[in-house]
């Protein structure tokens, strides 16, 4: 017997309900609704859908997110294209693929582009649970356009998602805002946090030290519970913003306010990638232990030009599917029913053609079915396709027996309501019967 290959490790398979795991990650049913809900958000703002390479050059991310960021120091994937010597990454992150994608296909020719993709990202950390070293992200990007009316924008088809998914704002996830300013006002906020932490060098991690002079902003992100009281005293970046910067926050603010959405500002937010200006926010959970960012993102007017591309303004925000969907299992959210609306079965010696020809009949109608399937022993007795039914979670089984076969009908039996009850419905006419199979919500 061959050796068994396993997935590599952090890298999971998504698999259908009804295979069981020993990891109790997302099934494929969950995600597929997710993802069907995504679709109906993104539309309802005029967002398109775009999609770009899972492989990027190297040099793309190095630029694009910073030399200095944990992403690009430590997590990538990278390697030397063995035909060509090109220097490529499995992409840690979709925006600057989709920064890259709009500068070398000129998309905003004719103006400003709204756009969303999913798709797998790949980080070499250690995996836990909802951090995975292949994971899935959903990315909204407005390219194009600088109004504060946009970051607001960005944050309200988080939230319109959350509706849509049974998360409650406030309750399941909360909203984190702050302003980083213009690149002048953080060099100012950088030099006095220099000044700050190196005034306390004693106090520092290793972590803490070695950003100290690359990049000190990433030093208030800290998780290290032995700096808090060092960070909290640290200056603030909202002290140092102008006054253009500080309307663009206090626009986006009293967009949220208008509309009724609860938030905090907090002025250690800084975000993990060097592109960022102005807005960022995240939207948090204490349902998921540490990993409690389940959605995060900001404006990045600078990142088009940084890219090789003319100067254009921008603002979006991914969000990790398989963190998102652990929280909608953890907290037990109601979620659609993904098995059939009807199972066939199909006695043995029954003539195959009408039973398919009904089948086919009544997904044309939209009706969900799932037919028993011949195996090596044939189509298997009454009794084991009866237990098959009840075990795939139709809401009814249609039984092709000689007799309703003879008389040009089908039986309709109920697998749900604990009636049992049973009703011939004809043959040639399965579009007038077809809706009340689809009765369940």
């Amino acid at each position: 017997m061959a050796e068994k290959l396993n997935a590599v490790k952090g890298m999971n398979d998504i698999l259908p309900p009804s295979v069981p795991r020993t990891e109790k990650l997302p099934d494929s049913a969950l995600w597929q609704w997710f993802e069907e809900t995504v679709r109906k958000v993104l539309a309802s703002y005029g967002y398109q859908n775009l999609l770009t390479p899972i492989v990027e050059p190297t040099a793309l991310f190095v630029r694009g997110l910073g030399e200095v960021t944990d992403i690009v120091e430590k997590e990538m994937y990278s390697f030397v294209d063995s035909m060509n010597g090109d220097r490529l990454t499995l992409r840690p992150e979709a925006t600057a693929g989709i920064v890259r994608a709009v500068i070398e296909h000129n998309a905003l020719y004719n103006g400003p582009l709204r756009v969303w993709t999913v798709g797998p990202m790949f980080r070499h950390e250690r995996p836990q649970k909802g951090r995975y070293r292949q994971f899935h992200q959903l990315d909204v990007e407005a390219l194009g356009l600088a109004g504060p009316d946009v970051d607001a924008e960005m944050i309200l088809i988080a939230r319109a998602l959350w509706r849509e998914l049974g998360l409650i704002e406030g309750q399941h996830v909360r909203l984190e805002l702050n302003s980083l300013g213009q690149p002048q006002e953080r060099r100012a906020h950088r030099e006095a946090l220099v000044r700050h932490f190196e005034a306390h060098a004693a106090q520092l991690d290793e972590e803490a030290t070695r950003r100290l002079h690359s990049n000190p902003l990433r030093i208030l992100d800290s998780k290290n519970p032995a700096m808090q009281a060092l960070i909290e005293q640290a200056p603030k970046l909202m002290d140092f913003l102008g006054t253009e910067s500080l309307a663009h926050f206090q626009s986006v603010c009293a967009v949220l306010d208008a509309v009724g959405l609860a938030y905090s500002v907090n002025p250690r937010l800084v975000r993990g990638m060097d592109y960022y200006n102005l807005t960022v926010f995240e939207w948090v959970t204490d349902q998921l232990g540490s990993q409690g960012t389940v959605c995060g993102g900001g404006r990045y007017d600078g990142l088009i030009e940084q890219l090789g591309g003319k100067s254009a303004p921008a603002v979006g925000f991914g969000l990790g599917i398989e963190r998102l969907l652990l929280l909608v299992q953890a907290l037990r959210l109601p979620v659609p029913d993904a098995a059939p609306d009807v199972y066939a079965i199909v006695p043995p010696g029954t003539p195959l053609a009408p039973v398919a020809a009904t089948l086919e009949a009544l997904r044309a109608q939209g009706v969900r079915v799932l037919q028993h399937g011949a195996g090596a022993e044939g189509l298997g007795s009454m009794k084991s396709q009866f237990k098959k039914a009840d075990g795939s979670g139709a809401a009814y089984a249609l039984i092709f027996g000689a007799d309703e076969l003879a008389a040009g009908e089908v039986t309709v039996k109920s697998l749900r309501d604990g009636s049992g009850a049973q009703q011939r419905q004809s043959l040639a006419a399965p579009a007038g019967w077809a809706h009340t199979l689809q009765s369940r919500a």
